[in-house]
């Protein structure tokens, strides 16, 4: 198990890193989203969730619908977070990158320092992090990092642990103080992964949808509901998928009637894309760790 989720964090990692030499002005969403999942294939791994795309107050679950034309400007922060697994054992990571060359100076600063923010946080928290420390002692950490530079956290999204094939599994790591006694164990296996932004701290969601997860088999009265479904159970298991994934199978119309009926009969739930409250520009940093008695192995290093 261990060795399936260091494999795992060694192909997110050079992707990633991959991911922010890549990444430039006046290209497509879509394009960067395409060479992330193409490179986890690539390389040996499979994709355990949607490439997330999440330009400035777009703060998490923007993966491009098929045909996406919004491209990435000049003074975008741009966070690029993806997973890979191998045989279910996932490596969760994220990165913030700001983009371009012309921008005001005291923007740039800001928006530096703002990423800076999330990488320390994520940094102080991780090194909290061994078995017998309450969630809450960690959140409390990364809150205060990021505090200290000038920045608010985004309180109301939070870490998670995982387990084979889930991606969210019991655990919610907090990354503001709370009071929270629950103690972690050695071996929990942890995504940590502070937002820190210069607005109010809060996400709301968003009407539009383009990630989903298989809940349960349903009956389904349209054939291309059946059709959708079958695929989506076989391919995507309990992991989070694109609908974008789905073109290659049913045409757009088939394929968006499909995912109305599969959702309103609950067989599909929807992640909506989340936006900062305050319209503020989010940084994003993550790191997937595993507890051990004295420390944590950080495997997406």
């Amino acid at each position: 198990m261990i060795d399936m989720y260091k494999k795992s964090g060694k192909i997110a990692s050079k992707i990633r890193k991959d991911a922010v030499n890549y990444v430039k002005e006046d290209m497509k969403v879509l394009d960067l989203v395409e060479f992330v999942e193409n490179e986890i294939v690539e390389r040996g791994g499979n994709i355990a969730f949607p490439c997330n795309v999440s330009v400035n107050e777009i703060t998490a679950h923007y993966t491009s619908p098929a045909g996406d034309e919004n491209t990435i400007k000049s003074g975008d922060v741009v966070k690029i977070d993806l997973g890979v697994h191998i045989d279910g054992y996932i490596a969760d990571t994220a990165v913030s990158v700001l983009v371009g060359e012309d921008m005001h100076e005291e923007l740039r600063e800001k928006h530096e320092n703002m990423i800076l923010a999330s990488q320390e946080g994520l940094e102080n928290g991780i090194s909290s992090i061994r078995a017998g420390v309450e969630i809450g002692k960690v959140g409390e950490i990364i809150e205060k990092t990021i505090n200290d530079r000038g920045f608010n956290v985004v309180s109301n999204l939070t870490g998670h642990s995982m387990d084979q094939w889930i991606l969210h599994a019991g655990l919610s790591m907090p990354n503001i103080k709370e009071n929270n006694p629950h103690k972690l164990e050695e071996g929990d296996v942890l995504a940590i992964e502070p937002f820190a932004t210069d607005g109010i701290g809060r996400v709301t969601d968003m009407n539009e949808t383009y990630i989903f997860k298989f809940l349960r088999d349903r009956p389904m009265r349209l054939v291309h509901a059946r059709r959708a479904l079958k695929i989506i159970k076989e391919e995507y298991k309990s992991l989070p998928f694109s609908g974008r994934w789905l073109t290659s199978h049913l045409s757009e119309h088939h394929l968006n009637a499909a995912m109305r009926m599969l959702i309103s009969s609950r067989a599909v739930y929807p992640y909506h894309v989340l936006r900062e409250k305050s319209n503020a520009v989010v940084a994003q940093s993550e790191h997937t760790v595993i507890v051990e008695s004295d420390g944590c192995t950080v495997i997406t290093e």
